[in-house]
């Protein structure tokens, strides 16, 4: 067979001889992702040039650094999205992504304001997952002002789009989880409700829905005042401790935020798993066990793979974007889990 040529490699990517020969020699005047096709179609027909052409648009990618700040590194949960982020970026080919990610242990506001700042100094772009607070908003602000594109992740920031969010609708959550607890529990009775901290706008978005759905379908349930846990295993402990001890005939435990652990440690320690129906939160290995022996009843999680190719795929195209105003706010499907599809 002949070889191919400049001509085959044209044809098979549907460009000009023209724009397959600058994609070759490099020129700088050619899209990513033309560039891609190319290399896609030299692949496909056994092209001479291939290794060229890819040392080319390897030369030629933007080379962008990502800042990202989590929650605490204890936490398995934003272990697995710092996983999947990661996982996302590697994936990306029309651009080289340097991606570097904090856990925050220190949870305060200043803390978190200082950190977002220094980061941004080193990045062209910011995701964090942080609490509504003035002294956040304000570090935000002066970053974006700089010219560095934010984005919320998870929890959104603000709620005219000031700041670009990757995450769920929690409202929906919220009052999906209500649907649930209406249609699994064998009659109206008392739900309790744990929150991680009411400065998580997406927990307020949940609880917001949540009793919305029962006001105007199921008013015959009795919702107790939500506790907070302030995203402490420890503290989610006592409080699930203490609202079995007060509401011995709870019909329901709804665990919004974080903690969950020590949500199913006490249930376990008292006795309490399986006798009442419990939505919790997310995928991670002690859920799926909760799952799996009754001590949860349903899950409500982030699609962990979509969620970090949503917030990869935006902050490039922000970052790379020369209109200003542009929203790169992205609504991704929650996923729902029982012992029969875990």
């Amino acid at each position: 067979m002949k070889r191919p040529t400049i001509r085959n490699l044209a044809d098979a990517a549907g460009v000009s001889i023209a724009t397959a020969n600058r994609v070759l020699s490099g020129a700088e005047n050619v899209r990513a992702q033309t560039r891609e096709t190319v290399r896609a179609a030299a692949e496909s027909i056994g092209f001479y040039g291939l290794g060229a052409i890819e040392a080319r648009n390897a030369a030629a990618r933007p080379k962008y650094r990502f800042g990202v700040l989590l929650l605490q590194p204890h936490r398995p949960f934003y272990q697995l999205v710092a996983l999947a982020l990661q996982e996302a970026a590697a994936a990306i080919e029309i651009v080289e992504l340097d991606l570097r990610i904090e856990h925050l242990e220190d949870l305060s506001p200043q803390n978190t304001a200082d950190r977002a700042l220094a980061l941004a100094e080193e990045c062209d772009a910011l995701c964090i997952t942080t609490a509504v607070h003035p002294v956040v908003l304000q570090a935000l602000e002066k970053i974006q002002a700089g010219g560095i594109p934010v984005f919320a992740l998870i929890s959104q920031l603000a709620a005219t789009g000031q700041v670009h969010y990757i995450g769920l609708d929690n409202w929906k959550v919220g009052r999906t989880a209500a649907w649930a607890f209406d249609h699994i529990c064998k009659s109206p009775g008392k739900i309790g409700l744990l929150m991680g901290n009411p400065r998580y706008r997406n927990q307020e978005m949940n609880e917001t829905g949540f009793r919305s759905y029962f006001r105007e379908h199921a008013r015959d349930f009795v919702l107790l005042e939500p506790l907070s846990t302030f995203e402490s295993s420890a503290v989610a402990q006592e409080m699930t401790e203490r609202l079995l001890a007060d509401h011995p005939d709870l019909a329901g435990l709804y665990v919004a935020g974080g903690g969950i652990s020590g949500v199913l440690a006490a249930l376990r320690t008292t006795g309490r798993a399986g006798t009442l129906a419990v939505v919790g939160y997310e995928l991670m290995d002690n859920v799926k066990a909760a799952l799996l022996d009754g001590t949860l009843t349903l899950s409500i999680a982030h699609p962990l793979a979509r969620l970090a190719s949503e917030t990869m795929k935006g902050m490039v195209m922000a970052t790379g974007a020369a209109a200003e105003n542009a929203s790169y706010t992205k609504i991704v499907p929650f996923d729902i889990y029982t012992r029969e599809n875990v």
